[in-house]
């Protein structure tokens, strides 16, 4: 049965979640503990399967290997850029996968591309679509080195025009549902067979002749075992998974390809522990005498397509109505809310089409007394995207404007192809696919068109937003507090959306709180300081000064006069206005300066309010992530000032609280609560230090332990985890230092006995990894008389168990 191969292919993907203006994924409350969802999702799906665990019968990690070098995958190209700079471990050994895939598949590499940004392709313009392959396949060749051979499209949507541009630019193969098929028939034959409803037999791949002369190899995956994985359980046991693809095979003569397409995500983030079920999945098929584990380059290389195929125009894989799903209300939805509907996927979709095209109008207006070709230029933008360095965005603009610009044309010139770059991202289909359109996915989108709208107004000095904001008023929601899309438009976006004096503004206010350096990057701009003066008084500070901006993506630049006066806390008031000159600023420094000596605070405001006018920001105006960096800073401060009467209010609850437990009666809240306080932010603090003094952090726990604290579990273990991963790093540095050995293992102890459980994942394969290149050298010194030796590999072997891994 050589002829029989199974592969399994993983859609990795998370819409772009940046805040447009900074390129960054600002702090999501609701991915708590982590910073974002991206991190949460990184964290139980994208890393576990570059690392995923194989047990033995007795539940012992007996192996670890990366799922991606045995699978087939796609990683979304926006998804990949969060990853190379907030991921870049997991970004590596994603790179590393595809390598290590094509020693194992002929060649072949694992890793599939993917049109850019995740738009529905058939709803697309030809101009978006070919912008989209190419950015798809030039993001693609960037990271992995290689040109692509299949191509991934957003939902799997696809009609002959999609397919075309894939052919046209040299992809040979893409990946579809079952019940996107239309007819088939052997390739030679004139009879063609009914395909509709699924009829299609996925274990062959097909050809599909275009219109053009082009051709495409179709591979339509297996339904119910991809549903089975995403919504049937069958992550739930990793053999059942592989006995389920191998049981899909039949004993006929003819080659069979057996292969699924689901959700990335599934591994590991949807279904917990999904990437362990797949990984022995993966091992058991490559142990395997009857089939053989394959990719679809591969397999295509060895068995091209004996059979033809056409597709139904239109269609997708997570739309029974075809692409509806993305400019109606067709019915599809995630449900969960009774009474809701989608009627404002059209408006929404029409209201993006009108920035489209008013936006195209002006992109080729603006760009035609620069080059002759402005679409290819768009084309070619990627090279921006994908390397925002100065001499690269330097390089793009000389080799693709037909004639010498000054600078403050080539700020045009950049602002108009990040126009163009964020009118495809406004397309992104998340923001269609879920019930409510003021959610965070759909919110996303508008984003995107505000700033695509923002730098049409900049470029032009046209006033696009009035209009704009007649059609969001057109888009009904199904939350009455909202009533239409303008009002959560008014709510979220307007607030995000900065311009320069904004960028200004917080770091003006910042630099209360943060000593930068005279040139430093912030975000996606960079600050060169003029001048700064700071005044302290007890808790009021002033500061006063110039600094130039950069913007990294546009070049546009801005010279800003600030003063701000903190208060205390989170009070602070100050000006941000364009530079006002060297002798207006040296006065405002005089005056404010003398005023603040002497303590006349109204007197400060009146002459900030005289220089700055209605220029002038608050807490209120910060980034999101600096406004709660304050609020701990306020809050640590807070705690650190009560710090007295919290001890007393400990030293005096605590007999009680041991009272309550002995007699085994519930404490009264107004009691325990306090004490619950004290204990988790003292048990935080010792986690955060970076000395980690293990004796007051063992006493604090087992002092909650006494009295029966209501312990921050989510917190502590998330933080226990951490400084786990801090430890392991020490050793994996110093992988001889006893000492660091003990620590760990003594946290592990006292850990075990406690209600926190850090996860382990990290510190296992740091174990795992030094058993292999440390453990033998080790053992052979204790093999010889060395004392300390011996104890170090007795350590290491109770760190081994504590760890669940196999001992070898």
């Amino acid at each position: 049965m050589k002829d029989k191969y199974i592969c399994v292919h993983g859609h990795f993907y998370q819409p772009p979640r940046e805040n447009p203006w900074l390129n960054k994924v600002e702090i999501q409350d609701s991915a708590y503990p982590y910073h974002d969802w991206n991190h949460r999702i990184n964290a139980e799906c994208y890393r576990r399967n570059s690392a995923s665990r194989i047990l033995n019968s007795e539940g012992k990690i007996e192996e670890i290997i990366n799922n991606y070098a045995r699978m087939s995958f796609n990683m979304g190209p926006t998804l990949l850029a969060w990853m190379k700079t907030e991921a870049p471990e997991s970004y590596q050994a994603i790179l590393d996968a595809d390598k290590e895939s094509q020693e194992r598949f002929s060649g072949h590499g694992s890793a599939l591309a993917q049109a850019y940004n995740h738009l529905i392709m058939p709803l697309a313009n030809e101009r978006d679509q070919e912008t989209q392959v190419i950015w798809g396949i030039e993001d693609f060749q960037s990271r992995f080195g290689r040109f692509p051979e299949g191509m991934w499209m957003g939902e799997t949507a696809a009609n002959t025009s999609s397919l075309e541009m894939l052919a046209k630019h040299g992809i040979k193969f893409t990946i579809l549902s079952p019940y996107q098929a239309k007819r088939v028939r052997k390739i030679g034959s004139t009879e063609w067979e009914d395909a509709t409803d699924a009829k299609v037999d996925p274990k062959k791949p097909y050809l599909c002749k275009l219109p053009s002369g082009n051709e495409i190899t179709l591979f339509f995956y297996d339904g119910p075992a991809s549903q089975g994985v995403a919504f049937e359980g069958l992550l739930d046991n990793g053999e059942r998974f592989a006995d389920r693809l191998k049981g899909q095979i039949t004993d006929d003569e003819e080659v069979q390809l057996m292969h699924i397409a689901t959700d990335g995500e599934s591994y590991g983030h949807h279904h917990e522990l999904g990437e362990m079920a797949l990984s022995y999945c993966l091992h058991n098929i490559e142990e395997s005498e009857d089939v053989k584990l394959t990719v679809y380059g591969e397999f295509l290389e060895k068995h091209p397509p004996e059979y033809e195929a056409e597709i139904i125009e239109d269609t997708s894989w997570s739309c029974y109505h075809g692409v509806e799903r993305w400019r109606s209300d067709c019915g599809c939805n995630t449900g969960g809310n009774e009474g809701w509907d989608q009627k404002w996927r059209k408006p929404l979709r029409e209201t993006f089409d009108w920035v489209r095209e008013e936006l195209i109008n002006l992109y080729e207006k603006e760009m035609k007394n620069y080059s002759d070709e402005p679409w290819e230029v768009r084309n070619k933008y990627i090279q921006v995207v994908l390397d925002r360095s100065e001499e690269n965005v330097a390089a793009f603009v000389e080799e693709n404007f037909k004639k010498e610009i000054s600078e403050e044309e080539k700020i045009k010139m950049l602002k108009l192809q990040e126009m163009q770059y964020h009118s495809m991202l406004m397309y992104t289909s998340c923001g269609w696919f879920f019930d409510e359109v003021t959610g965070i996915e759909s919110m996303q989108d508008v984003f995107y068109a505000t700033r695509a709208i923002q730098l049409a107004e900049e470029v032009s000095g046209n006033k696009y937003e009035p209009e704009f904001v007649k059609w969001l008023e057109k888009i009904p929601s199904n939350i009455p507090e909202h009533g239409n899309v303008l009002s959560a438009y008014n709510k979220f976006v307007k607030p995000m959306a900065l311009d320069m004096l904004r960028i200004g503004a917080h770091y003006a206010v910042s630099s209360m709180f943060e000593e930068f350096p005279e040139e430093v990057s912030l975000y996606n701009f960079s600050a060169v300081v003029k001048s700064k003066y700071f005044y302290e008084a007890g808790k009021q500070k002033l500061v006063v000064g110039r600094t130039e901006f950069r913007s990294d993506i546009t070049w546009e630049k801005v010279d800003i006069s600030y003063a701000v006066l903190h208060l205390g806390d989170r009070h602070l008031f100050g000006g941000v206005r364009e530079f006002m000159g060297t002798e207006a600023l040296e006065d405002l420094h005089t005056h404010v300066a003398d005023l603040f000596k002497k303590g006349n605070i109204y007197e400060v405001f009146n002459i900030m309010d005289d220089y700055f006018g209605n220029h002038n920001y608050s807490f209120w105006h910060l980034f999101r992530d600096e406004q709660r960096n304050i609020m701990e800073l306020v809050m640590d401060n807070a705690f650190k000032n009560a710090e007295g009467a919290m001890q007393i209010l400990y030293e005096n609850s605590y007999p009680l609280l041991q009272a309550y437990k002995e007699i085994d009666m519930q404490a009264p809240d107004r009691l325990k609560h306090p004490v619950s306080t004290v204990v988790n932010t003292r048990l935080i603090n010792l986690l955060k230090e970076k000395e980690f003094n293990l004796t007051k952090f063992e006493r604090q726990l087992k002092s909650a332990e006494l009295i029966d604290v209501d312990l921050d579990v989510v917190t502590l273990n998330y933080l226990s985890d951490q400084k786990l991963n801090d430890l392991m790093d020490q050793l994996k540095e110093n992988p001889e230092e006893l000492d660091i050995l003990k620590c760990v293992n003594a946290f592990l102890n006292l850990l075990d006995e406690s209600p926190v459980k850090p996860n382990r994942w990290q510190a296992q394969n740091v174990v795992y990894d030094l058993r292999e290149e440390v453990l033998p050298q080790i053992e052979k010194k204790s093999e010889s008389g060395d004392e300390d030796a011996g104890e170090w590999v007795s350590e290491f072997r109770e760190l081994e168990e504590k760890l669940n891994l196999v001992a070898i």
